[in-house]
Formats: C-alpha cells, sequence, structure tokens
C-alpha cells in the first residue's frame, strides 16, 4: 500500500458516490471531501477509492470543472522522496509546486494525486533502483534490471475520476505524451498539453535527459 495516502481507508458512515467505466473494470467511490486552504490558494480536496490496491487518489478541486473553458489538470505520481523528503534526484517537488501554483491561479482546476511511488513500482523497489542508479545505471535501465517497465503506471482510474469530477475536457499539465494518450484512450479530451517543466538543476538533469531520450517527454533545454 502505499507510504502516504493509506489513510483513504474505507468509513462506513460515509455516503460514497460510485461510478464505473465502460469496461466495467474501475468502478470509482467518492469516500470524503472537504474544505483544503494552502498557500497556493483554496481548494476542495476529495478522497477516491477503486478496487485494487493501488487504486486510491486525492483531488484538489477549485472552481466550475465543466464550464466553458477547460480546467487545467495535472496527474502527479507520488513521490516520497522528492514531495516530502525534498530529493534533487528528481523535479517530482519541483513540478508539484509549480502545478499548485499554476491550478491554484486557474479558474478551474484539479490535481489529482496517485500513489504510483517510481513510476508504478512502489516505494522499497525504487530505492533498489536508487542504488542501481548510485552504481552507473540511468532510470529506465535501473527499473528495468529490476524487472519492471520504464513507466508501470496506468491511467484508467485517473480517467474514471476525472469524469466524476464532471472534467472531461481538460487542459493537462504535463511534459509526458503517453500520459496524454492514454487519458484519451479512456475517454478524457485533452484539448491542450500545457508543459510542467521547472527550472531544472544540475543533479537532476541526467535524470530529465532520460526521460527525454528514453521515454519521449516533451523537455526544453534538457
Amino acid at each position: 500500500m502505499a507510504l502516504l495516502l493509506n489513510s483513504l481507508s474505507p468509513m462506513s458512515k460515509i455516503t460514497r458516490r460510485k461510478a464505473t467505466s465502460k469496461n466495467g473494470r474501475h468502478p470509482v467511490r467518492r469516500v470524503a471531501h472537504a474544505e483544503l486552504p494552502t498557500r497556493y490558494g483554496r481548494f476542495t480536496i476529495y478522497g477516491f477509492e477503486g478496487n485494487g490496491p493501488e487504486e486510491e487518489a486525492v483531488a484538489l478541486v477549485r472552481g466550475n470543472l465543466n464550464g466553458k473553458t477547460a480546467p487545467l489538470v495535472r496527474v502527479h505520481s507520488q513521490c516520497l522522496t522528492g514531495d516530502v523528503l525534498a530529493s534533487l534526484r528528481c523535479d517530482c517537488r519541483a513540478q508539484l509546486e509549480l502545478s499548485l501554483k499554476k491550478v491554484g491561479q486557474a479558474s478551474s482546476g484539479v490535481l489529482l494525486y496517485l500513489p504510483q511511488e517510481g513510476r508504478g513500482i512502489g516505494l522499497m523497489n525504487k530505492l533498489r533502483a536508487y542504488e542501481l542508479q548510485d552504481g552507473g545505471m540511468d532510470t529506465v535501465e535501473a527499473n528495468q534490471e529490476l524487472g519492471f517497465a520504464a513507466d508501470a503506471r496506468d491511467y484508467d482510474f485517473s480517467a474514471q475520476i476525472l469524469k466524476q469530477l464532471g472534467a472531461k475536457k481538460i487542459r493537462l499539465l504535463s511534459n509526458n505524451p503517453e500520459k496524454v494518450r492514454q487519458l484519451e484512450q479512456a475517454g478524457i479530451r485533452v484539448i491542450e498539453r500545457v508543459p510542467c517543466q521547472p527550472r531544472v538543476s544540475k543533479t537532476s538533469r541526467a535524470y530529465l535527459q532520460t526521460k527525454k531520450t528514453k521515454m519521449g517527454h516533451i523537455l526544453d533545454g534538457v
């Protein structure tokens, strides 16, 4: 179970709203919602669950998501080392902070936070991958050496949450064309890909170069 999101446990006294995708694979239950004031603005935070062990997510929402203007959406994968511990091995915390700022400034938007640590391999395996990287491998080679795909994430569950929130047509904060492809395949209309590229640090440059050359991420000046 993901380290940061495992508090979204079943709550018998909460009425859950359920939405099921057309293929029936990903029923989505809304667990709870509450006001969340932050230094980036005021949001409503929602908790969602699916059927799988990793199908938990929180969504920070502001504004009318199905109005005339498509909401600005960031689908962010949990990164304990970056988001919480401020690791410079990746740009995850910088992307999260940039996304919160941009969504907070938009008339409407969503930041969807998912327990997909290590691009879907889990925290302990990510630390094993770090160990391999310290031995000379890049992030893709390390994941593959451990028997995983370069990117093991699936965005169908994310798409079902966005649909339940009413965000079926979005502007997506992302550098990842595969994320765009998967969301569109799951029924989300991405009318614009908005770059999510904070300032590049010396420490994370090699990591970002690997994402650009081996994973097809669209990154300028890397």
